[in-house]
């Protein structure tokens, strides 16, 4: 991993999960963290665990990404507390996974405000202070499932489609002012996104798996854009 010093990066999502190990890997490079979420209890939680490795260098701010005046309060903050923002990983996301006759009007709404709607809240937040910086990261946490549809999830996997088309656009227009855009494609994850019940935990990845891939793409020089990584499982369960 590289070395992070007096780098500042914001993580949406970032008091469980992926984004939570991702801050975790952000803070032990030197990088001065802040993290947002919705729930209070979850997101001081999340802070005490990040100052045990970057005392000093945190911040949580309770904000929803589906909310373009939240992020960019946040991104105020990040600013006012550090001085400025280096990076921007999105990653916070619903998984809500339903056959599309019996998705509600709120669940498939719900869905593209927070997993698509909440990415372009964050990166138009971010996009003048990472300017102002003279460049820097934003990386998206995507999904296989977005070239993979499933049953079931023609919702959710459609967001992720969504977020891959516009990283890569979004890439195009930032790649000369400084700014290197990435998305980060995993397969199965041990969380408890989208409520599953199944134990993964023997085959499927863990959230710092993804959060190594995050942080080892930013290490690259300047002059390398690893644009989109894929990430799986090594042994998932043998089909059939």
């Amino acid at each position: 991993m590289s070395d992070m010093t007096g780098k500042v990066a914001l993580v949406t999502g970032g008091s469980r999960g992926i984004g939570l190990a991702t801050a975790r890997a952000l803070a032990s490079c030197g990088a001065s963290i802040a993290i947002t979420g919705t729930v209070d209890e979850t997101l001081a939680a999340a802070c005490r665990d990040l100052e045990r490795e970057a005392a000093g260098r945190v911040l949580a701010v309770r904000a929803d990404v589906r909310s373009a005046s939240d992020m960019a309060t946040a991104c105020d903050a990040v600013k006012s507390r550090f001085g400025g923002l280096d990076a921007l990983i999105n990653n916070a996301g619903v998984g809500l996974f339903r056959a599309v006759g019996e998705m509600t009007d709120d669940e498939w709404r719900r869905l593209f405000d927070t997993n698509v709607t909440g990415v372009f809240n964050a990166t138009r937040a971010a996009l003048p202070h990472l300017r102002a910086r003279g460049g820097g990261w934003i990386v998206n946490v995507s999904s296989l499932s977005a070239t993979a549809p499933f049953a079931n999830g023609a919702a959710y996997c459609a967001t992720k489609a969504a977020v891959d088309a516009f990283t890569e656009a979004l890439m195009q227009e930032l790649r000369h002012d400084g700014i290197r855009v990435a998305s980060v494609a995993p397969g199965s994850v041990d969380t408890t996104f989208g409520g599953g019940g199944r134990d993964k935990s023997s085959w499927a990845l863990q959230p710092g798996d993804v959060a190594q891939v995050i942080v080892d793409l930013m290490s690259h020089a300047g002059r390398a854009l690893p644009s989109r990584v894929e990430v799986r499982p090594s042994q998932p369960p043998r089909k059939g």
